[in-house]
C-alpha cells in the first residue's frame, strides 16, 4: 500500500514538472519568434520588395497612432514601386485622422498611391482618402460623412433624482466645462460650438481644395450625408467605381507601373504588440490545461481592447444612430 502511494506521489511530481517544461518551452519559442520579428522586420511590418505594390489596410476607428506613423515613414522608404490604401472605416478622432492624413500625404510624395474604399469611408476615414491622388469605391460602398461632432453625456436628471449634488471650485467659469454633472451653460455651449465649426471648417477646406469643389459643390455634400459610391463619384467626392483591379489599371495607365506587379500586404501594426501576445500566451495555457489562467489573460486582454474603444476630444466619425 505504502509502495502504491508512493508511486502515486511520484507520478504527480513528475507530471508537475512536464507541465512546468512545457509551459517553459513554448513561452520561449514565442519569445524566440518575436525577437527574430523584431529584428528581422523592423517594426514588425514585412518591407515589400521592390517588383511588388504594398496593399495598406486602414479599418475600424481612427485614433493617434505612432507605430502607424513610423510604419507609412519606412514604407516611404522602402523598394515599393506603388501604394493601395484600403479603407473601410466609420471615422474616428479629428486628430487621430489629420495624423493619418498627413502621413498618407508624406507617403504620396515618394510613392505612387491610390485609395480604394471597400465598405465605408466615412468623416475620419474620408480625410484620410483625402491624402490620395484617386479615390476609387464600390457601387455600394459609403463615403462623406463630412462634419464634426462632440458628445458628452450629461448626468444632471439622474443625480437630481438620486438626491446627489456635484460642486466644483473653479479658477473660471469655462474650465472643465461641460462637466455632465450640471447643466451646460450658454458660454460653455458657445465656446463648445465654436471648436466644433472651426475643425468643420478646416474639413471643409480640405475637401475643397483636395476635391477641386467650387463653394456651390461644397455645399452639396458637406451637410453630414454619407453618399453611395455611385453617387460621390457623380458629386465629385471620388473618381471612379471600382474595386484592386481599378486600382491597379489606374496606376499602369497614369504612374507607369505593371498591372500584373504582385501585391503585398504591409501592416501598419507590429506584428507582436502586447494584444496578439496576450493572445498567444491564453493559448498556450490552455494548450497546457491551465484554462484558469488562459481565462483571466483573456479578460484582461478584453478589458484592454475596450479601452483602446475609448475616444476622447472631437470627433470625425459616422454611425447611423446620429447626426455628424
Amino acid at each position: 500500500m505504502s509502495l502504491d502511494a508512493d508511486a502515486i506521489v511520484d507520478r504527480r511530481r513528475m507530471r508537475r514538472k512536464l507541465t512546468f517544461w512545457r509551459v517553459s518551452a513554448i513561452l520561449i519559442a514565442v519569445l524566440a519568434l518575436a525577437a527574430a520579428g523584431a529584428v528581422l522586420v523592423p517594426g514588425g511590418s514585412l518591407m515589400p520588395r521592390g517588383d511588388s505594390i504594398a496593399r495598406v489596410k486602414v479599418q475600424g476607428l481612427i485614433r493617434g497612432n505612432q507605430n502607424r506613423v513610423e510604419a507609412l515613414e519606412r514604407l516611404g522608404k522602402s523598394r515599393a514601386r506603388a501604394v493601395i490604401v484600403h479603407i473601410d472605416s466609420p471615422g474616428g478622432t479629428t486628430a487621430g485622422s489629420e495624423q493619418l492624413y498627413d502621413s498618407l500625404r508624406a507617403l504620396r510624395a515618394k510613392k505612387p498611391m491610390v485609395v480604394v474604399v471597400d465598405g465605408l469611408a466615412a468623416s475620419g476615414a474620408y480625410i484620410a482618402a483625402l491624402s490620395s491622388e484617386h479615390i476609387v469605391a464600390q457601387d455600394t460602398s459609403l463615403v462623406g460623412s463630412i462634419g464634426v461632432l462632440f458628445q458628452y453625456p450629461n448626468f444632471t436628471d439622474v443625480l437630481k433624482t438620486i438626491g446627489i449634488k456635484m460642486e466644483s471650485v473653479k479658477s473660471s467659469p469655462l474650465k472643465a466645462a461641460p462637466s455632465g454633472y450640471e447643466p451646460t451653460s450658454p458660454e460653455a455651449r458657445a465656446a463648445l460650438e465654436a471648436i466644433v465649426l472651426d475643425s468643420y471648417a478646416w474639413f471643409k477646406g480640405l475637401v475643397k481644395d483636395s476635391r477641386r469643389l467650387d463653394d456651390a459643390q461644397l455645399a452639396r455634400v458637406a451637410d453630414g450625408r454619407v453618399f453611395t459610391g455611385r453617387q460621390a463619384v457623380v458629386l465629385k467626392l471620388i473618381d471612379g467605381l471600382g474595386n484592386e483591379k481599378t486600382a491597379l489599371a489606374w496606376l499602369e495607365k497614369e504612374k507607369k507601373v505593371p498591372a500584373d506587379t504582385p501585391v503585398r500586404d504591409y501592416s501598419l501594426e507590429p506584428r507582436f504588440n502586447e494584444l496578439s501576445f496576450l493572445h498567444v500566451a491564453a493559448w498556450t495555457f490552455q494548450a497546457v490545461g491551465l484554462s484558469a489562467i488562459a481565462h483571466r489573460i483573456e479578460e484582461w486582454s478584453a478589458v484592454q481592447a475596450i479601452e483602446r474603444l475609448n475616444l476622447d476630444g472631437l470627433l470625425a466619425l459616422w454611425h447611423p444612430t446620429s447626426s455628424n
